[in-house]
This record gives structure tokens, C-alpha cells and sequence, in this order.
């Protein structure tokens, strides 16, 4: 599968002597002889003055003909060679087999996730918060109050290659009679809304349709004319657990049976894109792993362990059943990397130089991304992310690939684009709860989702290139 489109490649010097040297005109004077000889070779008619008496005459007249005649072959020559450099720098190449491969000389993958947040007001957001038919009230911050919509017109530029614009037709006729499927977390259900209104705006002539919802776990998108779907199913451990239900799932005393999954997988095994996230909810000191079933549950069936190892063996789970069930020449499959959140201001402040002492406001008001270079806040531990990469690793080895769609450290940065109190909770707020909101948003302000437009919208840019380019 294609990464992302070819780079633009900067101008290389590797080889440009050889050519060089080979259309080299610039020598010393040569005898007449040696001059006709290197005329011939260059394919010059040359005109030989028979007349004895102007012999001299005639011998520097040759001369300076062939040398003119040199020199314009050396001319042209040398503006050949320059527009090929020209169309070397400007021209990309075209995607190669594997088309993830983007860098100069098609060595490796385009590092997507490596870049710089760019300010564009002309081509983003790529829709508006108004014309999706399915945003979610979590995300749609200028629903709930907030007039500042800077955060919208970021753009992210990676090194080394251009993230592919957004095209929602080229997409379904990827999905054209197929299922993608979101599983996880309330994170994944923000990029899948994310997916959602990237379809739903720019095809409004479409058929479109929202089934589930309330008390369902699976929620389906379909786009009738193409027979396909985009589902999000609830499943914030990805295996069994006491926080399945989709709306009663605040549970203090969190318990996983990390041996099973499959009571979730029924719902999406079926899926020919499955995009996977879990993180967030594994962020407290220790678990129970329950190793009987929950109907049966007695307190001695349970073990506490801390959070990353609970989070390993439920990984392990995962994996074991993708490789055992999972058609690896049918399914793409990807793991969304860990969401950062921006509950602590002092990270930033400090960074910035700039603390202000009031406490923390976490990121109420903020209006813009973080620029300190290679930003990482204090709840985003790389511990869970190698956990997921080494099941990754596993299961490459056996022939199971697994794409990590990897937008935590281009998200670290993004401190300015969460609802903070800017959002929907269980229901509607009314004007003096935005009010008591404004006046502590420390306990009010949510910094964990996105707002949409957004920064989930850059997740599934990355998504896109990977599905519109495989074979």
C-alpha cells in the first residue's frame, strides 16, 4: 500500500561529472589535423580552402569555424543538461510498488508523521462544522460557543513528501461494496466522525444513512450508492471488559478479561479495513484481569496487575486473533497511534518560558499549536506504544500486516485544537454552564477529544493514502 505521494525531490549532484565531463569542450588550442578529426567525431561537416597561397589564411579560418561550431554544441549541450536537472527537481516520481515508499531515490517509507504544522487559511479546513449532516455534539465546538476558528486552518506539511488531499469519491470507490470499521476508544470515534463528515460534505448529492447509536455498540455509516460502509464499534480495551456497555461504561473498579475478545470481534471480524485504537483507558496505576468469565465472577478469579502489563496480555490477545482469523490477501489493517491530551498547562508554559503561576487552566483558551520541537506531555508513556509495536512486529513475521498510522507526536503540538469547554457532555449545556465552565475550566475543560474540523482529519488524510494506493 501507498503511503503517501512521491516527494519532491531536491536536486542531486550524484552523476552530473560524468555527464559533464562527457560533453567537455573547454581544451587548449589543438593542430588543424587533430581539430578535423574531433569535428568528424562530432559529426561536423568541415570545408577545406584548396588555395596554396592562402593556406595560413585558410588553416585559421577552418579553425575558427570549427571552434564555432564546438562551441554551440557545447551550448546546447549545456542547456539540455539543465533542464534535466530542471525536471529532476520538479517532476516527481511515480508511486512505486509499495506505495508508502516516498523518499528521494525510493529508499524507505515517507515518514508522514514527521513534519511541521503550516498555517493555511486559503485551503483548510477541508469542510465546515455546519454542513456535516452527522458531526457529533462532542466535536462540533462552534455549535457550543466557540467563535475563534484559527484551529481549523492548520495544515500538516511531513518532511519529504506532501500529504495527499482529501478525495472522497477516489475513496469509495475503494470501499465500493466493502466495510471500514473503527474499533476502540471514544478517540477512534472521533476520527471516525472525522471520516464520516470528510465523506458526507464533499458528496451531498449521495444517499447517506446512520444506523445504531443510543445503546448499541456498533454505529454504521453507509453510503448506498456504493454499497459501502464506514461503522464505528465501541470497544475502549479492544477485549472483554467491565466498560463495554457504549453509555454506562464509567466504571472506577475497571476489570478486563485480557483472554478474550471474542465478543467484540464478532461484530467487526467481517470487516475489510479495521482501524484499531486503545490507550486512554488503561491510564490508572493498576487493573484487575478477571481469568474467568464475568457471569461466573468471584473475587478469587481476579489478579491485579499494573496497567501496562494488563495492556500486554490484551495486545497479545488481539494479535492472536487476527493471525488466526484475519484473510491477509483481503483485510487492511491499522492501529491508530496514542492520542495525546493537553490537561497539564505548565508543560507548555514552562517550555515556552512563559509560566503565568495561576494554576492550571489546562487548554482553556488556547489559541495556538505548541512550537517547542519534539513536545511530549507527561500522560503520553512510550511504554504502551512499543507494547503495540512489538505485536505488530510479531505479526509481520507471520505474514499479518499491520500499518501504525503513528499521529502522536504531529498531535503532541496541537494544544489549541481540543473543545475545552467548547462541547456537549451527557446533555446540552445551557448559557450558565458555559459560564461556570469558562470560570473553572480546570475541572470543566475537555482536553482529551478534538474539535471538528480538525486534527482527526489529518489521521484519515494518512488513512486515505494508505487505502487509495495499495494494489
Amino acid at each position: 500500500m501507498a503511503g503517501c505521494t512521491p516527494p519532491r525531490k531536491g536536486r542531486s549532484t550524484a552523476g552530473d561529472g560524468g555527464l559533464e565531463e562527457a560533453w567537455l569542450v573547454a581544451e587548449a588550442p589543438a593542430p588543424a589535423k587533430k581539430l578535423h578529426a574531433r569535428a568528424a567525431a562530432w559529426g561536423v561537416v568541415t570545408v577545406s580552402f584548396g588555395t596554396r597561397g592562402h593556406g595560413h589564411f585558410n588553416s585559421f579560418v577552418l579553425l575558427l569555424l570549427v571552434l564555432f561550431v564546438v562551441l554551440a554544441i557545447s551550448v546546447t549541450t549545456t542547456t539540455t543538461t539543465t533542464k534535466q536537472r530542471e525536471t529532476t527537481t520538479t517532476t516527481a516520481a511515480p508511486p512505486p510498488a509499495d506505495g508508502a515508499r516516498a523518499r528521494a531515490g525510493g529508499q524507505g517509507e515517507c515518514n508522514m508523521s514527521s513534519g511541521r504544522w503550516v498555517y493555511d487559511g486559503a485551503a483548510y479546513p477541508l469542510y465546515e462544522e455546519s454542513a456535516c449532516k452527522f458531526m457529533s455534539d462532542q466535536s462540533a465546538c462552534g455549535k457550543f460557543g466557540r467563535t475563534n476558528r484559527k484551529y481549523q486552518h492548520w495544515r500538516w506539511q511531513p518532511h519529504g513528501c506532501d500529504l495527499p488531499r482529501f478525495d472522497a469519491v477516489k475513496l469509495l470507490e475503494r470501499l465500493r461494496g466493502k466495510r471500514l470499521a473503527f474499533v476502540g476508544d471514544s478517540l477512534n470515534r472521533n476520527q471516525w466522525i472525522s471520516m464520516v463528515c470528510l465523506i458526507d460534505t464533499a458528496t451531498p448529492m449521495l444517499h447517506k444513512s446512520m444506523a445504531g447509536g443510543n445503546d448499541s455498540s456498533l454505529v454504521s455509516f453507509r453510503i448506498h450508492e456504493y454499497n459501502a460502509s464506514v461503522d464505528f464499534y465501541w470497544s475502549p480495551l479492544l477485549v472483554e471488559s467491565n466498560s463495554d456497555h457504549p453509555v454506562h461504561h464509567r466504571v472506577a473498579d475497571r476489570v478486563v478479561r485480557a483472554g478474550s475478545i471474542d465478543k467484540h470481534a464478532r461484530h467487526w471480524g467481517d470487516a475489510d479495513v479495521l482501524v484499531f485504537n486503545s490507550y486512554l483507558w488503561w491510564r490508572r496505576p493498576s487493573m484487575k484481569v478477571l481469568r474467568g468469565s464475568f457471569e461466573a465472577a468471584a473475587a478469587a478469579a481476579y489478579e491485579v496487575t499494573d496497567s501496562l502489563r494488563a495492556f500486554e496480555m490484551s495486545m497479545k490477545t488481539w494479535s492472536e486473533w487476527l493471525e488466526r482469523h484475519v484473510d491477509r490477501a483481503r483485510t487492511g489493517l491499522f492501529f491508530t497511534s496514542i492520542s495525546p491530551t493537553h490537561l497539564h498547562s505548565d508543560e507548555w508554559e514552562e517550555a515556552a518560558g512563559s509560566g503565568s503561576g495561576a494554576g492550571n487552566h489546562r487548554c482553556y483558551g488556547e489559541m495556538e499549536p505548541i512550537t517547542a520541537e519534539g513536545h511530549r506531555g507527561r500522560d503520553t508513556d512510550p511504554a504502551f506504544a512499543r507494547a503495540v509495536e512489538a505485536q505488530v512486529a510479531r505479526l509481520g513475521a507471520r505474514g499479518v500486516a499491520v500499518r501504525v498510522l503513528n499521529v502522536t507526536q504531529l498531535s503532541e503540538h496541537r494544544k489549541d485544537a481540543h473543545p475545552s469547554v467548547h462541547r456537549r457532555q451527557w446533555s446540552p449545556p445551557t448559557a450558565a454552564e458555559l459560564e461556570a465552565r469558562a470560570r473553572d475550566p480546570s475541572s470543566g475543560a475537555d482536553c482529551i477529544h478534538w474539535c471538528l474540523p480538525g486534527v482527526p482529519d489529518v489521521w484519515n488524510q494518512m488513512l486515505y493514502a494508505h487505502l487509495v494506493s495499495s494494489s
